[in-house]
């Protein structure tokens, strides 16, 4: 018996049970509605498309988090290193206020919008957000290359912005 719970703990460690990640956003993602810096509602297809045919860093974040605040200087030294790339910081403050003191204080360079619907809205629950930072990359034609990563410094965010 112990020999079958065994194999059953290695399988769920190994074996990504949930199916692939997926490479599309879906229509309720696409249609989850952000606020701008100047507080418009825009859709988050309207963000993507706004991105200038390039390819997109999406970090979702928070002011109040340290790993989303350690991780900004290697967001900072992507951003030198790659600058074709669209940046695009979607915040999970807790207030807007918050949210835009936290760009003021640490000088977070890129398009800024405030997730009005947060962790379990249309557009986290496509993600199954449970942690930030996160971070995505998204190429030109609005495909989910990367969907999940939790180090800014991440080989694989690095390989896709090339």
């Amino acid at each position: 018996m112990n020999n079958i719970k065994y194999l059953i703990v290695v399988c769920l460690i190994f074996f990504n049970c949930s199916g692939p990640e997926p490479t599309v956003f879906s229509e309720e993602a696409l249609n989850d509605t952000f606020f701008t810096l100047d507080e418009k509602e825009v859709t988050f297809k309207s963000i993507l498309e706004n991105a200038d045919e390039s390819v997109v860093l999406i970090d979702i974040w928070a002011s109040w988090c340290s790993d989303c605040v350690g991780n900004l200087p290697k967001v900072e030294a992507l951003h030198q290193e790659y600058q074709n790339v669209t940046y695009i910081f979607l915040s999970l403050d807790k207030n807007q206020e918050a949210w835009k003191k936290g760009i003021e204080k640490y000088n977070i360079q890129g398009q800024h919008y405030f997730m009005k619907s947060g962790w379990k809205g249309p557009f986290g629950s496509f993600l199954k957000l449970d942690w930030i930072p996160r971070y995505m990359v998204v190429d030109k034609q609005g495909n989910i290359k990367l969907y999940n990563a939790v180090q800014a410094d991440d080989k694989k965010i690095k390989n896709l912005l090339k």
